[in-house]
């Protein structure tokens, strides 16, 4: 089993999972937790080294210029619905994120 891909996967399936609990409980708490995440996700993304590791990387980086102008307007401008819109885009790189993380496990499980 290889623990480094088993650790950003991890990473990557919480700021996932926490982008979601925001957008189900509005608080600045659940986005801070789901900006941090997301953060130690894309880092962790600086070493793979696999085919699809630019994308990986790239979604991830989306996610982030999401989350943190999103915790920006919640906290700093009070804009809900700014913060709202901004957390359901970086969803969407996060489930395209772990799309591609199924891809290349797909991809690396038929080479052997």
């Amino acid at each position: 089993m290889d623990w480094g891909k088993v650790v950003y996967v991890f990473f990557t399936l919480m700021s996932l999972t926490s982008t979601a609990g925001f957008l189900y409980e509005h608080t600045s708490v659940a986005l801070f937790v789901a900006a941090s995440l997301n953060l130690v996700s894309t880092i962790l993304k600086l070493g793979v080294r696999n085919l699809l590791s630019a994308e990986l990387l790239a979604s991830s980086l989306v996610a982030d210029l999401h989350l943190i102008p999103a915790f920006i307007y919640l906290e700093i401008v009070g804009n809900m619905e700014w913060a709202i819109a901004l957390a359901i885009g970086a969803l969407l790189a996060n489930i395209f994120s772990m799309a591609l993380v199924l891809v290349e496990s797909a991809r690396t499980r038929e080479e052997y």
